[in-house]
C-alpha cells in the first residue's frame, strides 16, 4: 500500500474547491457524473478506433444511495484508471491561489473541466468527510486500485481484487451535508444537471403501472368459448433511468416536425400548458459550437415573462439558467435550451460575462433570431401579423436593450391601429402624413392606450379623418419614446391627450369665441370651485359647438412617463400623483346655460354632473364620487 501526500501548494484543497470553483455543494454530483460520462466516452471511441480490446457491455452509470453506511456511490464502467494514472489525475494538483487557478485555467480548452477529473472529482469533498476511488482500467495488465482520502493532502493507494472495468467513487458523507443521502433530493439533482446527458443513468427503481403477462392456460371445452377478463395493472417496480440521452438540440432539424418540437418544449416546461409560437433550431459549429432550440412562448401578461428561463448547457451538462449579462438580455425572456463545448463549466458568472466566446455566442444568437423574425415576415407576412401581439413584447425588449438589435429589426416592426390592421412604421408613416402633419411638418401617430376607456376620444379622431394606433402593451411607453428617437419629424400623440383640434395643430384660424372675456372668467369659477384644484387644471377653450362640453385630458409627456416608471417599478417624480386638464367647451350651447342659470344650487349641481360625465368617459369616476353621480343621475330624471 502507497501512502502519501497530494502534491497541494495550499494547507487544504477545501479553500480553493469553495472560493473558485464552486458556489453550491450540490454541484459534487454534476461533476463526478460529467467524470463519469467523459471516462465512458472515452472507451467508446478507443473502442471504435480498435485501440482498446474489450467489449463495451452494459455502460450504464449508477448512482446508489445508502442511509444505512451514509454513502452515494457513483459507478461507470468506463476507462478506467492505472495507479500512475489516479496519481497523475487526482494526486498532482499544484496551484496556489486564485491568480495560479485562472491562468491555469483561462485557456478554452482547459477551462472545460469535463475530461479534467481531478479537478472535478475534488467537489465531492463539499459534501463528505472521506472519498474513495476503486478503478479499474482498460488495460488488461494493470490492476485495480484504491484511492482513499479524508480531504486533507493524506491520501492512500492499495491494489485491490475488481473484476470490472470502470471505477466507482463512493462518498463517506459528512454528517453535516446529511440531506444528500435522501434518494429523492438525488434524484432532483440528476434531474437537474444531467436530464440530457449521452450516457444512461440509473438511480434506484420508480413504480410503473402494467398488465401482467398472460399465462398459459389449460385448453378446455368448458371455459373455451367463456369471456375472460381484462388483467388489471399491477404495480412493478423498474429500474428509473434519469436521461434523454439524445436530446432534440443535437438532431437535425430537417428529420424533426412541429409536434416534435413542442413535445420537448413540454418536456423541459411541464407546468407550461400552452404549446409555443415557434422556435429557432441553432446549430453552428465555426467560428464557436453551438446547438440548442430556442422557443418564443405565447405571452398573457408580465408574470409569464420569467416564469421559464433559458437552459444553459455545455456537452449536455446543465449549468445554469440564470443567463442575464451571459445571452443577449431580451432573450431571457424566451424558453429552450443553449449548449456550447466552448462555454466554461466551471467559472464564475462575472468571467462568464467577460468571456471571448460567450459573448461571439450572445451576438450570434441575437443574429439568428432577427434572421428568423426577417423571414417569417418575407415569407408569410398574415401569420407574422398574427403572432405580432405576443411577439411585441419580445421585439420591444429587445430594441430598447440592444440598438444593433433594433437595427435589425427595425423594418419589420409593426404597428396596429384600432381597426386590426397592421402597418411597417415607414407604412403607416406614408398612410398618415396626409392628414396627420402639424404646423412644425412633424407627423403625428395618435394613439389609445385603452380602446374602450378612450373610445369617445377614438371616435372624435376618426370622424376629423384620422387613424388611431393602439397602444395597450405594458411596454408601449418606452417604446413610443424609442420611436421617436429613431424616426426624425414622427411624434406620438394619445388621443386623450388634448381637445381634437389641439391634437394635431394646423396652420388654421382659431375658433372664434361666443363668449366674452368676462363670461369665460366667470364659467371657469363656476368650474375651479368644484373640482379638486390639486388634481385639475380648469381652462376655458374656443372649440366647436359639436364638439363635447367638458372633456379631461392629461399632458403626454407627463403622462407618458409617468407609464414609464410604472413599468419599471419606480414611483418618482411623475408617479407620486395624476393631474388632468379640464377643458370647458366656451362655444357650447351648456356653457351659455350654466352663465344664464340664477339658481346657485341648480347651476352647481349641473355642473358636477357634467365634470362627472367627463370624468367616466376616462373611466376615473370611481368609489364615492360614482356613487354620488349615479344618485345625482336619477335626482334629475
Amino acid at each position: 500500500m502507497q501512502t502519501g501526500k497530494i502534491n497541494v501548494q495550499t494547507e487544504n484543497i477545501f479553500p480553493v474547491i469553495k472560493k473558485f470553483l464552486y458556489s453550491d455543494n450540490e454541484i459534487f454530483l454534476r461533476e463526478l457524473i460529467s467524470n463519469a460520462v467523459d471516462a465512458t466516452q472515452k472507451i467508446k471511441r478507443l473502442v471504435s478506433l480498435g485501440e482498446a480490446d474489450c467489449e463495451l457491455g452494459d455502460l450504464t452509470i449508477e448512482v446508489k444511495v445508502n442511509k444505512e453506511d451514509k454513502t452515494i456511490r457513483v459507478i461507470d464502467h468506463g476507462i478506467g484508471m492505472t495507479a500512475e494514472e489516479v496519481d497523475k489525475y487526482i494526486n498532482q494538483i499544484a496551484f496556489s491561489g486564485a491568480e495560479d487557478f485562472l491562468a491555469k485555467y483561462k485557456g478554452t480548452d482547459a477551462a472545460n473541466i469535463i475530461g479534467h477529473f481531478g479537478l472535478g472529482f475534488y467537489s465531492s469533498f463539499m459534501v463528505a468527510d472521506r472519498v474513495d476511488i476503486l478503478t479499474k482500467s482498460y488495460k488488461s495488465d494493470a490492476p485495480a486500485v484504491k484511492w482513499s482520502c479524508d480531504g486533507s493532502p493524506d491520501f492512500t493507494l492499495e491494489e485491490i481484487d475488481k473484476t470490472e472495468r470502470g471505477s466507482e467513487i463512493v462518498l463517506h458523507v459528512a454528517d453535516d451535508t446529511a440531506e444528500f443521502l435522501d434518494e429523492n433530493k438525488i434524484v432532483g439533482l440528476l434531474n437537474k444537471y444531467c436530464r440530457f446527458l449521452p450516457i444512461p443513468i440509473l438511480c434506484g427503481t420508480k413504480t410503473e403501472w402494467r398488465k401482467p403477462e398472460p399465462k398459459p392456460e389449460e385448453a378446455s371445452d368448458e371455459n373455451k368459448d367463456e369471456k375472460k377478463e381484462e388483467p388489471k395493472e399491477e404495480a412493478v417496480q423498474v429500474p428509473r433511468i434519469i436521461n434523454d440521452t439524445d436530446p432534440l438540440w443535437q438532431k437535425s432539424p430537417s428529420s424533426l416536425t412541429d409536434e416534435d418540437y413542442k413535445k420537448f418544449y413540454h418536456e423541459l416546461y411541464p407546468m407550461n400548458f400552452e404549446d409555443p409560437m415557434f422556435q429557432i433550431h441553432l446549430n453552428v459549429d465555426y467560428p464557436f459550437n453551438l446547438t440548442g432550440i430556442l422557443y418564443f412562448p405565447k405571452v398573457k401578461n408580465q408574470l409569464d415573462l420569467k416564469k421559464n428561463r433559458v437552459q444553459l448547457y455545455c456537452n449536455q451538462v446543465f449549468i445554469t439558467d440564470e443567463l442575464e449579462g451571459i445571452i443577449p438580455e431580451f432573450m431571457t425572456l424566451l424558453h429552450g435550451v443553449i449548449d456550447s463545448p466552448d462555454i466554461p463549466l466551471n467559472v464564475s458568472r462575472s468571467y462568464l460575462q467577460s468571456d471571448a466566446n460567450v459573448k461571439k455566442i450572445s451576438t450570434y444568437i441575437s443574429k439568428k433570431v432577427a434572421e428568423k423574425l426577417e423571414t417569417m415576415f418575407k415569407e408569410n407576412r398574415e401569420d407574422f401579423e398574427k403572432k405580432w401581439d405576443e411577439l411585441k413584447v419580445f421585439l420591444q425588449y429587445g430594441s430598447l436593450t440592444d440598438e444593433k438589435f433594433y437595427d435589425k429589426i427595425k423594418d419589420i416592426y409593426l404597428l396596429k391601429n384600432t381597426e386590426g390592421k397592421y402597418y411597417t412604421v415607414e407604412e403607416y408613416k406614408n398612410l398618415v402624413s396626409v392628414l396627420q402633419t402639424d404646423k412644425n411638418d412633424n407627423v403625428i401617430f395618435l394613439y389609445a392606450a385603452n380602446a374602450d376607456a378612450q373610445n369617445l376620444y377614438i371616435s372624435a379622431a376618426k370622424e376629423k379623418g384620422y387613424d388611431v394606433l393602439l397602444m395597450d402593451g405594458f411596454l408601449d411607453a418606452h417604446a413610443i419614446q424609442m420611436q421617436e428617437q429613431k424616426n426624425e419629424k414622427v411624434r406620438f400623440t394619445r388621443v386623450d391627450a388634448d381637445v381634437i383640434d389641439k391634437l394635431i395643430e394646423k396652420k388654421e384660424e382659431a375658433t372664434p369665441a361666443k363668449l366674452s372675456d368676462d363670461q369665460q372668467k366667470n364659467l371657469k369659477e363656476f368650474f375651479t370651485k368644484n373640482v379638486d384644484d390639486k388634481t385639475f387644471t380648469v381652462m376655458v377653450e374656443n372649440l366647436s359647438e359639436s364638439d363635447l362640453p367638458v372633456m379631461i385630458t392629461q399632458n403626454e409627456f407627463m403622462r407618458r412617463f409617468k407609464d414609464m416608471e410604472k413599468v419599471s417599478g419606480q414611483q418618482g417624480l411623475y408617479g407620486n400623483f395624476d393631474h388632468y386638464n379640464l377643458v370647458v367647451n366656451g362655444n357650447h350651447p351648456l356653457a351659455s346655460r350654466l352663465l344664464a342659470e340664477e339658481d346657485d344650487e341648480k347651476r352647481t349641481k349641473l355642473v358636477q354632473q357634467m365634470v362627472d360625465l367627463a370624468l367616466l368617459s376616462q373611466n376615473i369616476l370611481t368609489g364615492e364620487k360614482l356613487s354620488e353621480f349615479v344618485k345625482r343621475s336619477f335626482e334629475i330624471l
